[in-house]
């Protein structure tokens, strides 16, 4: 009996997080283009290309990964289901922070869906490109990823596509989450989130979550005849930055009118 062949190690790091996934892989190519787009992802190269990532690997060329991501026979489906479960595993039923954000990547052309001239966070600026949503977990200090959906402008809806707003985007991914059991202390989002009532605030309170979220300084609020805005002092506390510093900042509590759940 001739033994199955094993794929080529790459690094022990990816190696050992990979071997979670390996029952998804009918062939052992299928397995080592995975592993090695591991690889290349967490390079320090600044083009993610798939020929950039076989330069780095010493490959001859970047078909077999290009052959990876379009015909190999393995599920997207079972991945995702794959990794949340790992996750849920490691919580062990602890409760996390969950941030929802945007990421979005800038693209040249049109040849990959739902690229469109739109607002490129990291680059601060319009430009084209593709946006996701992105339901980040946030425990003991560390963040990570856990959902996310494309987000498909209008103009580039395609049959069969409904438009979503990304605070609805928003919505789904956290009402998907609560199904799928993770512990949510608390959602935290910007004021593109914060503002929306509507597809993201009232969802929140109808799965019973706590939320904190940002609104913008103009954020207007409208009040019963009689009543009046009243706020506290300011009081500091020390914010910690990314790059280790501390800042100091301040905050204050402001009442519309008659205490109510929600407070500004």
């Amino acid at each position: 009996m001739i033994a199955p062949k094993q794929a080529k190690p790459t690094l022990p790091l990816i190696d050992e997080y990979c071997e979670n996934y390996k029952s998804l892989f009918s062939d052992v190519r299928t397995y080592e283009a995975f592993k090695n787009i591991h690889v290349g992802i967490l390079s320090e190269i600044k083009r993610k290309t798939l020929p950039e990532i076989a330069k780095i690997l010493g490959l001859e060329n970047a078909q077999g990964l290009h052959h990876f991501l379009t015909r190999s026979p393995w599920d997207i489906h079972q991945h995702k289901n794959s990794r949340i479960q790992l996750i849920l595993n490691h919580l062990k039923g602890r409760g996390i922070r969950v941030i929802i954000d945007e990421t979005g990547d800038p693209k040249k052309g049109k040849k990959t869906d739902y690229v469109a001239r739109q607002y490129i966070g990291r680059l601060g600026k319009v430009e084209n490109g593709i946006v996701s949503v992105v339901a980040y977990g946030l425990i003991d200090g560390i963040t990570f990823p856990i959902l996310f959906e494309v987000f498909k402008p209008q103009k580039c809806l395609k049959p069969g596509d409904v438009y979503k707003t990304k605070p609805q985007i928003a919505a789904g991914l956290i009402e998907e989450m609560v199904h799928l059991g993770f512990q949510i202390e608390l959602v935290l989002a910007d004021s593109l989130y914060g503002e929306s009532e509507t597809h993201f605030l009232n969802k929140l309170e109808e799965l019973e979550l706590l939320y904190m979220v940002s609104i913008r300084s103009n954020h207007g609020v409208w009040l019963p005849e009689g009543q009046s805005v009243s706020a506290n002092e300011w009081t500091t506390f020390p914010r910690n930055m990314s790059q280790g510093k501390t800042e100091t900042r301040y905050i204050r509590e402001v009442v519309f009118g008659e205490k109510g759940r929600r407070t500004y």
